[in-house]
């Protein structure tokens, strides 16, 4: 068994995290050129449903498992780390069969009335297969987590993503001729393939893991390890119940703004097809983009769980406030110039990679917000760690009726349209996030140095500054070639100025750059 120091085990999961977001956008630019924006907004109907169950499936229990097992391995209790998979894997087995069923056999009810386009018909049906291959894949990344390997996670995802590249477009273009709702069905089908692989892969990594390890000896019905059994579930569900409401929360807001939006927008005069693809470029265009940064801030999330939990349990309250602040420092660092260069080149982004120029004035709104995203990661992941879910429940159901409700008379508003359910989306970043920053303001009594925002604040003006003045000055009529040198530019300013401010040193980027040789190695 292999592990791994924080800052690795978060190297290893970033390396993976930016080559699964890089190969992930292959499909997400041919995709739509494939199928067009109201294929893609098909697609992407039934994921809200589907990210509601999985949510009751995996929510919580993954993090449990984490938390727990890091727990007994500062312990170095094998049989309790065996008890804790057999009880995990047993309620999302359960879990995860009963779903599957309800999904397989009330598809035809469900898409026709909780769904707002009949058409999301065989991608639903497509789909529910992924509930038990997610749901166990979940466990098993749990517990790799729990004893901070980060390996198989990264390779089970890269797998995943190699192969579901290749399924999701062959199994799409094979599906074109018979319509847009069997391509979008076809898609789906190349995502099943890819969940899978990365299934396949993590159990080859247990099975290796089982050997490397002593194996705990079974307790009977009535020993004192069988009570043991008891104890660890209530410790799991105790763990995971708060965390699963609070991300059931999520996924519900998620459910319920997908049929709020095609609602509203029918309320404001849209047509059903044009409501689809306009909903689908939100989901399946903008927000990938604006996502793709947070490869990192999500490592750092899996990564500070068990890191901040064994420090817990050791009541060691610098190491919490040191982790906390790298990881909240470096998503801030990090994010930032990613935020600047998709609000000033959104329209060039949104054409190079969909042929869709349209759609930049979405990306535009949603830019200035995004770093709270990548802040918001690692808030909720030390909330979690530390024993107070309940916290980050309550901030994301405050989040979630704020954007439902503002969605609700935004995008009904025929002036406003999309650009109102975006408005209101914008709003339950930011507000989450500084409910977040609150609760743990308050529970650590934690403190960053305000200077940092300031200097960041600075780099990012002078950032986009450069970046602006390279693409939109007709210094050459290429526009590919000002587009490069814009970002290109803009990333080289950005690094001259958080160096010169001393927010990141060079001695940092070379220890970075020889940990990721090690980690090759």
């Amino acid at each position: 068994m292999t592990k791994q120091s924080f800052i690795r085990g978060t190297l290893i999961l970033l390396a993976a995290g930016i080559v699964n977001r890089i190969l992930g956008f292959i499909p997400r630019m041919t995709l739509p050129r494939v199928i067009g924006a109201e294929g893609i907004g098909i697609y992407h109907m039934g994921w809200p449903f589907l990210s509601v169950i999985l949510t009751i499936i995996t929510g919580g229990i993954p993090v449990a498992i984490a938390k727990l097992i890091a727990e007994a391995e500062a312990e170095h209790n094998e049989s309790r780390i065996r008890s804790i998979l057999r009880i995990s894997l047993a309620i999302t087995a359960t879990l995860s069969a009963f779903f599957t069923l309800l999904c397989l056999f009330g598809a035809s009810w469900i898409t026709s009335h909780l769904l707002t386009d009949d058409r999301v018909y065989y991608t639903f049906l497509c789909m529910s297969p992924l509930i038990p291959i997610i749901g166990i894949s979940a466990v098993y990344r749990g517990y790799f987590q729990g004893r901070q390997n980060m390996i198989p996670t990264a390779t089970s995802q890269t797998t995943e993503t190699l192969i579901r590249i290749v399924m999701v477009l062959v199994c799409a273009y094979m599906m074109v001729p018979y319509g847009v709702e069997y391509a979008a069905a076809g898609a789906m089908i190349g995502v099943l393939a890819g969940e899978i692989a990365g299934f396949v892969v993590l159990y080859i990594h247990f099975k290796w893991d089982k050997k490397k390890t002593p194996q705990a000896p079974i307790a009977s019905i009535g020993t004192k390890k069988s009570t043991g059994r008891f104890t660890n579930f209530r410790k799991i569900m105790r763990i995971s119940i708060p965390i699963t409401g609070s991300k059931l929360i999520g996924a519900s807001s998620y459910l319920l703004e997908s049929i709020l939006i095609a609602q509203s927008l029918a309320i404001a005069g849209i047509t059903t097809k044009l409501a689809t693809a306009q909903y689908g470029a939100l989901q399946g265009m903008i927000i990938p983009i604006i996502l793709l940064p947070s490869a990192l801030t999500m490592s750092l999330s899996v990564s500070l769980i068990p890191s901040l939990s064994e420090a817990a349990a050791r009541k060691d309250m610098k190491t919490i406030h040191m982790r906390l602040h790298q990881s909240l420092k470096l998503a801030l660092v990090t994010g930032a110039p990613f935020a600047v260069l998709m609000f000033v080149l959104a329209e060039p982004i949104c054409t190079y990679m969909y042929n869709q120029p349209d759609v930049s004035t979405m990306l535009k709104m949603m830019a200035p917000v995004a770093i709270f995203i990548y802040f918001q990661s690692p808030l909720q992941a030390a909330l979690q760690a530390l024993n107070k879910p309940g916290a980050a429940l309550v901030n994301t159901l405050i989040g979630s009726v704020v954007k439902l409700l503002l969605i609700y008379f935004l995008a009904s508003r025929p002036e406003l349209g999309i650009q109102g359910a975006v408005f209101a989306i914008n709003i339950n970043i930011v507000l989450v996030t500084l409910l977040h920053w609150n609760s743990v303001v308050r529970l650590l009594k934690f403190k960053m140095d305000g200077s940092s925002f300031g200097k960041i604040g600075i780099a990012m003006l002078v950032s986009g500054g450069v970046s602006y003045l390279f693409m939109y000055t007709n210094w050459v009529d290429i526009t590919w070639l000002r587009f490069v040198s814009s970002m290109i530019s803009g990333m080289i300013a950005y690094l001259f100025i958080i160096t010169l401010f001393k927010l990141i040193r060079l001695q940092d980027l070379q220890r970075l750059m020889h940990m990721g040789k090690k980690i090759i190695r």
